[in-house]
């Protein structure tokens, strides 16, 4: 696992293909699970078009982009995803869009957690472009992207926040409830990506608290 920035180098911004694309990701697992070859994966879902895209740009540009995020999560994360409920899946795919992009993953725990946890009501676009602007200093790339660009990395973000549970229509924060199987597999990271998730739930080893 791990994601594609690391201290110092470029921020990946390629996260605008699609927001937390559950589709795609519950269709993708189970040839994984089968092939257990990412690289096996991309060339036989384009083969077979089974994302169903309208063109093979597009089948190429979603399918990378979903097999990007799956391949941060483990084997068991990928079964419990196959299994989950809605909500799991949110909360699983959101986990695994901040795992591959150190931007959204820092995002996620610097403002979406931190407001939570302050008790502040709510995430506005206000709060990214603020975000944006201070990780500008260590990352100047950041600079340099087209207003447009901008705008669309914003939406798609707000867009997966609000996919995975975590925000209302109004841009309200509404707190994460984890289940004890998602709580575990969280956890079993280290830092437990918990702290992706404006939630206060921790795993003791045999319960939730």
């Amino acid at each position: 696992m791990g994601n594609e920035v690391k201290s110092g180098s470029r921020y990946a911004l390629s996260f605008t293909s699609g927001a937390l694309l559950v589709r795609e990701a519950v269709t993708v697992a189970p040839v994984y699970l089968s092939l257990r070859s990412w690289t096996a994966v991309r060339e036989t879902v384009l083969r077979e078009n089974l994302l169903q895209a309208r063109t093979a740009t597009s089948s190429a540009r979603v399918v990378l982009e979903v097999v990007k995020r799956l391949a941060t999560l483990t084997v068991e994360d990928l079964e419990l995803l196959l299994d989950a409920t809605p909500s799991e899946r949110g909360h699983l795919l959101w986990v695994a869009a901040c795992r591959q992009y150190g931007f959204i993953g820092e995002f996620a725990e610097e403002v979406l957690r931190e407001r939570f946890l302050l008790l502040k009501p709510n995430v506005k676009r206000d709060d990214f472009d603020a975000f944006v602007r201070t990780k500008a200093l260590w990352h100047p790339e950041l600079n340099e992207i087209a207003d447009s660009t901008f705008k669309k990395l914003r939406s798609t973000l707000f867009l997966m926040m609000a996919e995975a549970g975590f925000l209302s229509e109004n841009g309200t924060i509404v707190p994460a409830v984890l289940s004890d199987r998602v709580l575990r597999r969280l956890a079993a990271s280290t830092p437990s990506d918990v702290r992706f998730i404006p939630a206060t739930a921790q795993w003791s080893g045999g319960a939730a608290l």
